[in-house]
């Protein structure tokens, strides 16, 4: 008993970690946006969003867990040159381009903004002031070892699981008001749009990177066993999945009923600040504003280390330092163009390279089908990216007719899915070659 009671204990401090690691500042604000525009839709957007906000990014981790916990190891197995240029470009789209200045939006939108006049809050100039602190601050807490940052990492999971318990609790008992009609892709194909909704939260190429920090955990716990590890990060993965789909489903409950109380909004962070004020008043404002300041600030350490210590080993002659400025800097200035259109530009990104993290992933998860044959994964990966590319492009409003009208035959093209069987069948065309080659 004394040992099962160790088991559960040991692998639960795990779970908690990993679902610290997920739960960022950005992942609160899509949510309440889903449920705002999914209205009496919300089911079905709900569950696509949870397959790509929670299901995914944890077979992801079991997938970088099995490959040892390295995304470019995992990579590799396509190509070397692959490998450098793929694991590159989901450090950067979780680092400086995309994921790191939505903290610093994040923080101003939520943490800043509500306690200014309208007038003064759409200025340039507030939020230009704040991004300069906030990355001054992480800067410093990235260059300086201290201990501060697991403090606040220690405090701020259950303090924010305490205050989005608040908020979703009261918005149950006394709802804002009724869930308002559908918008757009929400009217037509909630499921699909969910899913691809899911994307935004980047959660599946963070769960590519968090591996190495798990199974580094496992092993500062005397873990070396294999496939001991592997079966620790799946009961992992349950934990966080459990945390993740109460702050998502909780979260999109308050967007789903707000929309009478604040009206209608194209920004999540906008709509959970309101929220907030007005089911607990000035008080609740200033609890959420808080808490999100300080998830912030960890998350954006966090990522920030990460790429400076990857892109340093990656070239050794320019110093961690360097790269950490550097990487700084660019945030803080991709930080001022505001989080709508930060989450505007990453969309495009997000659906180009979504598709081949995904497919990437499911392939070393059943690796052992086909020895790892290289030509298996080529043969998969190129129509992902010939598909995904389009969809990416698609959304910058850059067609090119002939090609899309050949893609219009794929099924669920118009879902920004249509690489789905092109992959499926590369796959199967990969495992008949890869079979025949070896008799």
């Amino acid at each position: 008993m004394k040992n099962i009671v160790l088991f559960i204990k040991e692998n639960l401090a795990v779970g908690l970690l990993l679902f610290a690691l997920f739960l960022g500042a950005g992942n609160i604000i899509f949510p309440p946006l889903l449920g705002q525009q999914a209205g009496e839709n919300i089911t079905l957007a709900m569950i696509g969003f949870l397959i790509t906000g929670v299901g995914l990014p944890l077979l992801a981790i079991v997938a970088v867990a099995k490959a040892g916990g390295d995304l470019q190891l995992l990579a590799n197995r396509v190509s070397p040159t692959f490998g450098v240029i793929f694991t590159s470009i989901v450090y950067l789209a979780i680092g400086p381009f995309f994921a790191v200045p939505r903290t610093g939006s994040v923080s101003y939108e939520i943490g800043i903004a509500p306690f200014l006049p309208e007038s003064v809050a759409d200025h340039w100039a507030p939020l230009f002031i704040t991004s300069v602190l906030f990355f001054a601050l992480i800067l410093y807490l990235a260059i300086n070892p201290t201990k501060l940052v697991d403090r606040v990492g220690k405090i701020l999971t259950p303090a924010l699981l305490i205050v989005i318990l608040i908020l979703a609790v009261k918005s149950f008992i006394s709802p804002m008001g009724e869930p308002g009609t559908a918008v757009g892709e929400y009217t037509v194909s909630p499921l699909t749009e969910g899913f691809v909704q899911g994307y935004l939260t980047m959660d599946v190429l963070s769960a590519l990177v968090f591996g190495i920090v798990i199974l580094q955990a496992l092993r500062d716990m005397g873990m070396s066993d294999t496939k001991k590890q592997i079966k620790t990060t799946i009961f992992a993965g349950i934990v966080a999945a459990i945390g993740l789909s109460f702050v998502y489903i909780s979260l999109g409950q308050i967007g789903n009923t707000s929309i009478d109380a604040i009206g209608a909004s194209d920004n999540g962070g906008v709509i959970i600040a309101k929220s907030a004020k007005v089911l607990f008043g000035n008080f609740g404002s200033v609890i959420l504003s808080a808490t999100i300041l300080l998830a912030c600030i960890s998350t954006a350490v966090g990522l920030l280390t990460a790429n400076a210590q990857y892109f340093n080993k990656l070239f050794p002659k320019i110093s961690y330092k360097t790269f950490l400025v550097t990487f700084t800097i660019f945030s803080a200035a991709i930080t001022n163009v505001g989080l709508s259109t930060i989450i505007s530009a990453s969309l495009p990104v997000l659906l180009m390279i979504y598709p081949l993290a995904m497919v990437l992933m499911v392939l070393s998860l059943v690796d052992h089908f086909f020895k790892g044959g290289q030509i298996v994964y080529i043969l998969a990966l190129i129509p992902t990216f010939c598909v995904s590319l389009y969809d990416g492009l698609k959304v910058m409003n850059i067609r090119i007719t002939p090609y899309e009208n050949i893609l219009k035959a794929l099924p669920l093209y118009e879902q920004s899915l249509g690489w789905l069987v092109p992959a499926i069948i590369g796959a199967l065309i990969g495992f008949i070659i890869h079979k025949l080659m070896k008799r």
